[in-house]
């Protein structure tokens, strides 16, 4: 039997070989600091460069806005506690989601125990923060809205550029986690309006153990790592150079096959879709039916148990639960508890994501497993 068919993108995706071509230099021949002056770092120095304007070219950003870091749960840390500490005197008060990434949820957790208030803003049925919600409640002392671009789970995307124009008005500061819609949609800052942006390479067919953030110019955040001043002094720490290398890779790429990727993602996953109600009865979409993810579909099978599907197809199609069921106890996700996903249904749920490589055949043989084992279940 071969590999299983990988349908689970959003957790991690494959490294592209243009990547891998991009990073093999400074893997078997470029080791040098980018840092030093001599001959050595010269390439290296160069080869940051790039890959920094690259990375900005993606999200439509000057290259001078971009800091590398080791991921994108890093550069959420980094956004999120360099805004709060920077802007102490002026407030305490964050907006968030209820249904960001733990990345985000967990950096707020820390900073309510040291004395800074945080408000988690619910969501409609589809997974979609109201606007009105956040107006309602910015106060004199919000310094800083984060809302994730898309979400990870069921796809949402955000309203962030209404959201941005809430921000400006009142004068606070915007930040979007946006690991998962890089690569997927279009992701200029210009057009969200936001003031910092997220990236997880390993997202974008890049390498794990890089990322970037987007710091628009002009804003100050307190400094995140402390040495020898790399980065512009934003980030210490000799640079990765060659998983910068392969982002930048990876975002150019991204730039370039976008259209073509988006469509091809999104014929896969309603190809999917379609097969699976056509299959099976009782099957539930979860997020917004329109304004979601080419690539994310989570469903529900009603009063099934996700992890007892995932056992029975784990060896020919791989992907993501949504709920955890144990002996006496369901631990259904964050993100389907804020939706108000009643428990018949979330305990059932498969997130299922597409990616570039994803053929029609391996959708067919997909719809196929998966059928069998729910009719089986």
């Amino acid at each position: 039997m071969g590999k299983p068919i990988y349908l689970d993108y959003n957790a991690t995706t494959p490294h592209d070989p243009e990547v891998i071509d991009a990073m093999r230099p400074f893997l078997e021949k470029e080791f040098g600091n980018p840092s030093s002056s001599h001959w050595y770092g010269t390439r290296p120095k160069k080869a940051v460069m790039e890959a920094r304007r690259r990375v900005a070219s993606l999200i439509n950003c000057e290259a001078e806005e971009i800091v590398f870091t080791s991921g994108g749960t890093e550069s959420n840390n980094h956004a999120v506690k360099g805004v709060a500490m920077a802007c102490r005197e002026k407030g305490n008060h964050i907006i968030t989601s209820q249904i960001e990434h733990p990345a985000i949820l967990e950096v707020c957790a820390y900073l309510e125990k040291i004395g800074y208030e945080v408000t988690y803003l619910p969501v409609d049925e589809h997974g979609m923060v109201r606007v009105s919600d956040v107006s309602d409640a910015i106060t004199s002392k919000t310094i800083l809205i984060t809302i994730m671009h898309a979400n990870n789970e069921v796809g949402t995307i955000q309203p962030i550029a209404e959201i941005s124009e809430l921000a400006k008005k009142h004068g606070i500061l915007l930040h979007t986690d946006a690991a998962q819609s890089l690569g997927k949609i279009s992701t200029d800052v210009g057009t969200l309006g936001v003031d910092l942006l997220s990236v997880a390479g390993h997202k974008l067919y890049a390498t794990k153990g890089v990322g970037a953030l987007y710091i628009r110019s002009g804003l100050i955040l307190t400094q995140f790592m402390h040495g020898a001043g790399q980065e512009s002094g934003w980030r210490a720490g000799t640079e990765n150079v060659l998983e910068i290398v392969g982002l930048g890779k990876a975002c150019e790429i991204a730039r370039r096959d976008l259209e073509k990727n988006m469509n091809h993602m999104l014929a896969m996953r309603d190809r999917l879709y379609d097969g699976i109600k056509t299959e099976c009865h009782q099957v539930r979409l979860n997020g917004h039916p329109e304004k979601r993810l080419p690539n994310t579909l989570s469903i529900s099978f009603h009063n099934y148990e996700a992890n007892r599907i995932l056992e029975k197809i784990g060896s020919e199609v791989v992907a993501s639960a949504g709920a955890a069921c144990h002996s006496d106890t369901v631990e259904v996700s964050h993100v389907l508890k804020a939706m108000g996903t009643p428990l018949d249904w979330a305990k059932g749920t498969l997130r299922l994501t597409t990616g570039r490589h994803t053929t029609a055949d391996d959708i067919d043989r997909a719809v196929q497993v998966i059928s069998d084992a729910v009719k089986r279940s």
